[in-house]
């Protein structure tokens, strides 16, 4: 834990991130698509070929709305989180929940300019909890492409502030964050889908070098019996799962993503989305088929349904 006389909040607020530049390729696109899934049970699928070959005449390969998660990364990972009075073991990093604010397709290639900011830092004792909001615009056109928040769970980082009034900050709307209820009634779509015994390899090439994905022996240290899947693979399996059944295959559909990670996935078990259609918001949880456990739930907003539906 941190000592608390060393915890200044004024510095933490006033706090600057630096910006950073993700450049992107056709091939990047393509391999994150891999990496969540896309084309693993078909590599002919319909709905998912077009992520990652120039399928009929298309021009360029489409980028899948969850690839804009890996804008971020230059903020969250390797331990480059850097506030004043904040110190963690980044091994001991857990990714808590992630929002998406989407405002335009992605184009298939870009270099993109994120700025970070602080979303919220509470104190719980023996954890922090961390809020980075990354907004991030094409770099040749200015344009705002989307917003990310991610909540990051620090074990062992907590007590840095009076702990008879630890330190709470937040500063986004609260209706961004609702409650989220899973609904009782019957599924308005279920979809299965397996993930590979090597699927964290393969997501970790699109720049998530987390060894507790890949490292047997930080795994350990971590409290697992192997490494684990990251949670942002686990939602892109989610998501997929929406596009396919919800959105009849297109993408564009999407308008805001909101994942809550609850428990770990194994590469290999398999992922059970449940979907629950209110409105233009689809409510969703993941299982795992093998433990039957609930390790992901969230909403998708959309800017329309399809007319199949």
């Amino acid at each position: 834990m941190a000592e608390s006389s060393r915890f200044d909040h004024d510095l933490v607020l006033a706090h600057k991130f630096p910006e950073t530049t993700y450049t992107y390729t056709e091939r990047d696109a393509a391999i994150y698509a891999l990496g969540v899934g896309a084309c693993g049970r078909n590599a002919i699928d319909s709905d998912e070929l077009k992520y990652v070959y120039h399928e009929d005449g298309q021009q360029f390969v489409q980028v899948l709305p969850t690839f804009s998660a890996l804008f971020s990364l230059g903020s969250l990972t390797n331990g480059s989180i850097d506030l004043p009075g904040l110190q963690y073991d980044p091994r001991l990093l857990l990714h808590g929940q992630q929002y998406i604010q989407i405002y335009k397709p992605f184009p298939s290639s870009a270099s993109v300019i994120n700025k970070v900011s602080l979303a919220g830092l509470h104190d719980k004792g023996k954890a922090a909890i961390l809020e980075l909001e990354t907004k991030s615009y094409e770099k040749e056109s200015g344009e705002l492409l989307c917003m990310n928040r991610s909540t990051i769970f620090l074990r062992g980082a907590g007590g840095f502030s009076n702990s008879s009034h630890p330190y709470s900050y937040s500063n986004y709307p609260k209706n961004q964050a609702p409650a989220l209820k899973i609904p009782k009634s019957q599924p308005f779509a279920v979809f299965e889908d397996c993930t590979q015994p090597s699927q964290a390899l393969l997501y970790r090439l699109s720049g998530d070098y987390n060894p507790l994905h890949s490292d047997p022996m930080i795994a350990e240290v971590a409290g697992f019996s192997r490494p684990i899947l990251h949670g942002l693979c686990s939602l892109g399996f989610a998501v997929r799962a929406i596009i396919k059944c919800i959105c009849r295959g297109d993408a564009n559909t999407i308008k805001t993503i909101s994942g809550r990670f609850l428990l770990h996935v194994y590469p290999g078990e398999t992922l059970i989305t449940e979907m629950w259609l209110e409105g233009l918001r689809v409510i969703y949880q993941a299982k795992v088929k093998e433990r039957n456990q609930a390790v992901l739930s969230g909403f998708v907003d959309l800017h329309h349904l399809t007319s199949s539906l």
